[in-house]
């Protein structure tokens, strides 16, 4: 059930964006995730800082409730984000299993800033083959000894 959006919440993460910029730290972007209209997360944006290309704000947001709450799904959460999700962010938001996203500035805004998420899109509609990032499977029948592992496993944890 989607909640009434709380403005406030969203100001916090266009605060935390802006601050960090101005601190230097990383791009203009950043998430707080909520529960039960309370913060139990915030980020943002560290590419630059960490060297690391996942590290958007969203992504740190989500990796953050997760450990701050103890479980690796967020159903009953809900995103707080500065700029409408790129499509890790987005995935990530799936994978996290949040029930709602809501967003300040656009796709189209971030474009206009310098980051433009639209080849990404078209790469995704493509057929595999006609991407621009080759990926060719190998040893496919090995690598099922990893889903066989884990579809005979008495301990996994379903996710």
């Amino acid at each position: 059930m989607l909640t009434t959006p709380n403005p406030e919440l969203l100001r916090r993460a266009i605060a935390l964006a802006t601050e960090n910029v101005v601190s230097g730290r990383g791009g203009p972007f950043a998430a707080v995730i909520v529960r039960d209209g309370r913060i139990v997360a915030e980020a943002a944006n560290s590419v630059t800082a960490t060297c690391d290309p996942t590290a958007h704000g969203e992504v740190n947001a989500i990796r953050a409730a997760g450990k701050a709450l103890g479980t690796f799904t967020l159903a009953g959460c809900e995103l707080y984000t500065s700029c409408e999700p790129c499509p890790m962010c987005l995935a990530a938001s799936y994978w996290a299993r949040l029930d709602a996203i809501f967003y300040g500035c656009s796709a189209a805004d971030a474009a206009r800033a310098g980051f433009d998420d639209v080849f990404l899109y078209q790469e995704f509609r493509k057929d595999q083959p006609a991407r621009s990032l080759p990926a060719t499977q190998l040893l496919g029948d090995e690598a099922w000894a990893s889903f066989a592992a884990w579809i005979a496993s008495p301990v996994k944890v379903k996710y």
